[in-house]
């Protein structure tokens, strides 16, 4: 396929490298990152996306979405596909989907799971939202970046989904890293902490997969100083707009508020930026039960 890709940071630049080692006709566009391999670059977002059959953006926010919204769609031919795989908030998902139809465009709204990790070994998971037709236009294309994609509704259904999704990673890092610190001053030592819960009721993928104490089951950033598979500040992120989606349709979610406001102090006040997120644990073990 011709493709044109918009934003090619941490994320953008190995996903549009495996899409043109896959051999797709590739042109790039991003306002300071450098030209990944086998990608041809544009002097502009809309000089990129002219012509092309799918336009893929991974961008910031949704204020930025919109905005190279704006700019590309005009450029785009009637039938193309615009597949933005950002995290942003459901409105923005929608209000560019919108745009879109009314240009004679398809699009998708594709989130992703994985991290940079999965960017560039593409073993990443896609969550769709937008037409049928369009999404098995791009499913080839998920199937280079990625090793699944679920088609799950309507325009914005893919970024409801990786909302959900990640409300619940937060919530299951804190209560994960509380435990850990609660087992080392109850006395229990962690490995035989993790050998219990690893294989009984409080068994999760943070426990399992992602295991936040150093030395202890999976491989993770815990291992490595706390560097970032998943930065401490993109969680921030995704719990923000998980409540930003809870207010603006009347859900009560407790726990995604209070995890939110706990990693809004981990980044912004405690020296969390620039983090993994599991680097709870060393905060919670710091801590004391009234701070």
């Amino acid at each position: 396929m011709k493709i044109g890709f918009i934003g090619l940071g941490n994320m953008g630049a190995p996903m549009a490298k495996n899409l043109a080692a896959a051999g797709h006709e590739v042109t790039g566009y991003d306002v300071a990152a450098p030209a990944p391999e086998g990608v041809s670059m544009a002097a502009s977002a809309a000089e990129a996306a002219a012509g092309q059959e799918v336009v893929i953006t991974m961008l910031p926010n949704g204020e930025i979405l919109r905005s190279v919204a704006a700019e590309v769609i005009p450029a785009m031919e009637k039938g193309a596909v615009l597949l933005d795989c950002s995290t942003v908030d459901v409105e923005s998902a929608r209000a560019v989907a919108d745009e879109a139809g009314k240009a004679g465009l398809m699009a998708v709204d594709a989130p992703v799971s994985g991290g940079v990790g999965g960017a560039e070994a593409g073993t990443l998971t896609f969550m769709a939202g937008g037409p049928r037709e369009a999404f098995e236009k791009v499913e080839p294309l998920f199937e280079v970046m990625g090793q699944k994609a679920v088609h799950c509704g309507d325009a914005g259904a893919g970024q409801a989904a990786k909302i959900c999704n990640n409300m619940i990673l937060g919530v299951t890092m804190i209560a994960t890293c509380e435990a850990f610190a609660l087992a080392d001053k109850l006395g229990l030592d962690r490995q035989k902490m993790y050998d219990v819960v690893s294989t009984s009721s409080g068994y999760s993928w943070v426990m399992n997969a992602y295991t936040p104490a150093p030395g202890i089951g999976a491989r993770s950033p815990a291992d490595n100083d706390y560097k970032p598979g998943f930065a401490a500040e993109l969680m921030l992120k995704d719990l923000r707009l998980s409540q930003q989606a809870a207010e603006a349709v009347d859900a009560d979610t407790p726990m995604g508020h209070s995890a939110m406001e706990l990693y809004e102090s981990f980044v912004e006040r405690e020296g969390g930026k620039g983090m993994d997120f599991s680097a709870m644990l060393p905060r919670f073990e710091k801590r004391h039960r009234k701070g």
